[in-house]
């Protein structure tokens, strides 16, 4: 029997508790997830690919589904067909959200016709959740605590401390 392969792609720059909430709700989709983590080019990362890798890694141990974590540096379709993949699994905050990815998933789409994007809302406690927003908030000394994972919050306030901003207490 063949393995449904799902990809889950971000640049997790700070994993944050709606990534978690994608990332087990995606897995119950799918045989494996690969979770990607990869470089946005548009994007200033807070941690090295390195640190991302290993804090999302840390974050899904306690997962009871087969979850890899991966990084990648390569268009998405390449990726997910190097992973054997089918379904690239993204989450939706908002309507803004929507449109981005509707464009994303229709430009992927005519690239590689064999995979499948699917859309998974995120639970509306954690809709407003941003990677860019905790960072803004973490680097003007606000908590950061109720958007995500307590190892996460630390590493983020001690980066925060070591680029001499403010940070959240």
């Amino acid at each position: 029997m063949t393995k449904r392969i799902g990809v889950y792609p971000g640049t997790f720059d700070p994993v944050t508790l709606g990534h978690m909430d994608i990332i087990r709700r995606g897995a119950k989709l799918v045989d494996r997830l690969v979770i990607g983590v990869t470089t946005n080019p548009s994007k200033s990362p807070m941690f090295t690919i390195e640190e991302r890798l290993a804090a999302v890694q840390r974050e899904i141990a306690g997962i009871d589904s087969e979850i890899h974590v991966v990084a990648f540096d390569s268009l998405l379709m390449d990726f997910a067909e190097r992973e054997g993949a089918r379904v690239i699994v993204r989450g939706l905050r908002a309507v803004a959200d929507f449109e981005y990815e509707y464009q994303m998933a229709g430009m992927n789409q005519q690239i590689n016709p064999r995979v499948e994007t699917v859309f998974l809302m995120a639970d509306v406690a954690l809709q407003p959740i941003a990677s860019r927003l905790v960072k803004e908030i973490a680097l003007f000394g606000g908590p950061i605590g109720k958007f995500v994972p307590p190892a996460v919050e630390r590493e983020v306030v001690a980066r925060v401390a070591s680029l001499g901003q403010k940070g959240s207490g």
